[in-house]
């Protein structure tokens, strides 16, 4: 059985991984409301991928014999000015996220929790990731932001779906 603190904790990031599903869900809506069909898909698949790092956690708990408490979250923010607020809103996000993980890890280190260390271990690499794409893509939005034909190009060539990652762990409902 996990330790009761790191539970507890993943148990709460659960709901923020299912806000942030539903915040890329209301820029998706954005995106595609201004007729920018690559970079609302692109949001989409962030949201899916979100919902899916929440069933992840879920399902490790389930694993572990510990209690699953799916927690209510916060409407999303869904009315934005322009291109640029959304990503620049995904970005601060992703910053947000690390900062969870980094306090997961720290927790479970902290307990001797070792499974949950090694569990954690992937959304670490995940978040590099995640800072990394969303920062890029800010800096595109926010050149390219009176060229929406740019920001769509660049969406299409560089954040196009990639294979699953093998390493990922399982998701509950998979």
């Amino acid at each position: 059985m996990t330790a009761s603190p790191f539970a507890d904790l993943l148990n709460a990031q659960i709901g923020n991984e299912l806000a942030a599903h539903n915040q890329y869900l209301a820029c998706a809506v954005h995106y595609d409301g201004l007729t920018m069909p690559q970079t609302a898909a692109f949001f989409y698949a962030q949201a899916l991928e979100e919902r899916d790092h929440a069933m992840m956690m879920v399902q490790y708990l389930l694993d572990t014999d510990a209690d699953v408490r799916i927690p209510a979250v916060d409407a999303p923010t869904s009315t934005f000015d322009g291109v640029v607020e959304p990503v620049a809103l995904a970005l601060e996000q992703e910053k947000r996220v690390t900062q969870q993980i980094n306090a997961l890890v720290r927790t479970a280190r902290e307990s001797d929790d070792y499974a949950a260390e090694q569990f954690m271990a992937w959304f670490v690499k995940e978040q590099v990731e995640e800072v990394a794409t969303m920062s890029d893509l800010l800096a595109v939005v926010t050149r390219s932001q009176d060229d929406l034909n740019d920001i769509e190009e660049y969406v299409a060539r560089e954040t196009g779906g990639g294979d699953a990652d093998p390493t990922a762990p399982p998701a509950a409902g998979a």
